[in-house]
């Protein structure tokens, strides 16, 4: 049997921002209300899932006209909850360390360790236009986010923290509580070189866009062997849109539609402002910068990993994600209720299946 650690994990986008996932004016039944949102952590939950990510928004755009803060939202479904884990979204510039820190540490201890943050570097510069925070260049982001995250582990872990950063000065902090052992897991996004090296500094958790198996093998190899070399260990998210259906026509059918009713004015609004993510990147690479318009209708290019057909399908597919160095698939769903519940009695018990049959024969091969 698949021992727990070894065992892919299952995350789901919290649709805490209004207008679903993706840019399309298909039907989604997905509320962004608070409601919703505790019911749909309960159904997560109860159906196998490992994590759920809350999103961070402080503009309007892109048919997300409501956005609910990250931080209390995650900490209101971690309080409808017991075992599932919920990873608030920070932005560096509006967040300073020593606010998130004291913020994650009472929600650790209210919540029995259950918290975690996506430290996220920033693609929406008209975000930030907005509200008066600086904007800077693409590398430049994530050497703040690196910094801000040494400052997270720092002030969580040591009496008198001090730092005389580039970005951050701290002088003799001492924050208490800290956190209850194990520290809060640290997840970042990024394909990009900057986000690469950052991962295998400082993150626990590197969250990539979808793509194929071959290409997240490529980001994997790369960034574990820089981790390696810093004696550092890093996992891999990969991000993931899942049609789940009772057959591979009805599952591309609804693809097609998403694609066909996306609103092409939003789309390229969306496109305009991720130019500011890998394609801002000193050598053009990273999220976004290869992906065509069907790509960008939905957010995470998650149509790219195939996570589209039938449950055995799909099944089959994640554990090749898996063999190319996945160990979590964040998923993004149509209908996130109705949906979250089908790929849970449906999707996760072929993952595990096979899991164990892989494990068997390994063993049997000894």
């Amino acid at each position: 049997m698949s021992s727990n650690s070894d065992a892919i994990k299952f995350a789901y986008w919290v649709p805490n921002v209004s207008g679903g996932l993706v840019i399309s004016n298909i039907e989604q039944r997905t509320g962004w209300d608070i409601d919703y949102n505790r019911k749909l952590a309960q159904i997560a939950e109860a159906n196998g899932f490992d994590y759920a990510l809350s999103q961070i928004r402080f503009t309007a755009g892109y048919g997300a006209d409501n956005q609910h803060e990250s931080v209390s939202f995650s900490h209101a479904l971690l309080a409808a909850t017991t075992t599932l884990k919920v990873i608030a979204a920070i932005l560096p510039g509006p967040w300073n360390p020593a606010l998130a820190a004291k913020q994650i540490a009472t929600i650790n201890h209210l919540t029995n360790g259950r918290v975690a943050v996506n430290v996220v570097s920033g693609w929406f510069r008209g975000e930030f236009a907005a509200i008066g925070e600086l904007w800077l260049d693409h590398d430049e982001r994530y050497r703040r986010s690196e910094e801000f995250i040494r400052a997270l582990r720092g002030i969580w872990t040591e009496d008198s923290f001090t730092l005389k950063g580039d970005f951050y000065r701290f002088t003799n902090y001492s924050m208490k509580p800290k956190p209850i052992d194990p520290q809060p897991e640290i997840f970042q996004g990024g394909s990009s070189r900057a986000a690469r090296d950052m991962a295998s500094r400082v993150s626990d958790w590197y969250f990539t866009n979808g793509n194929t198996p071959e290409e997240i093998r490529k980001q994997v190899d790369d960034i574990r062997a820089k981790a390696k070399a810093n004696g550092h260990k890093v996992k891999i998210g990969v991000n993931a849109f899942a049609i789940a259906r009772d057959s591979e026509q009805e599952a591309r059918a609804v693809l097609d539609e998403i694609i066909a009713k996306a609103n092409p004015e939003a789309v390229q609004g969306f496109a305009d402002q991720v130019k500011n993510a890998g394609k801002a990147s000193p050598e053009g690479e990273g999220n976004w910068a290869k992906s065509s318009f069907e790509d960008l209708v939905q957010y995470n290019d998650g149509f790219r990993s195939n996570l589209i057909g039938t449950p055995e399908q799909i099944a089959e597919r994640i554990l090749k994600l898996k063999d190319a160095g996945a160990d979590l698939i964040l998923l993004g769903f149509l209908h996130f209720q109705e949906e979250v519940e089908f790929f849970g009695k449906r999707v996760i018990p072929l993952v595990r299946e096979l899991e164990e049959a892989r494990d068997r024969e390994l063993v049997a091969a000894e």
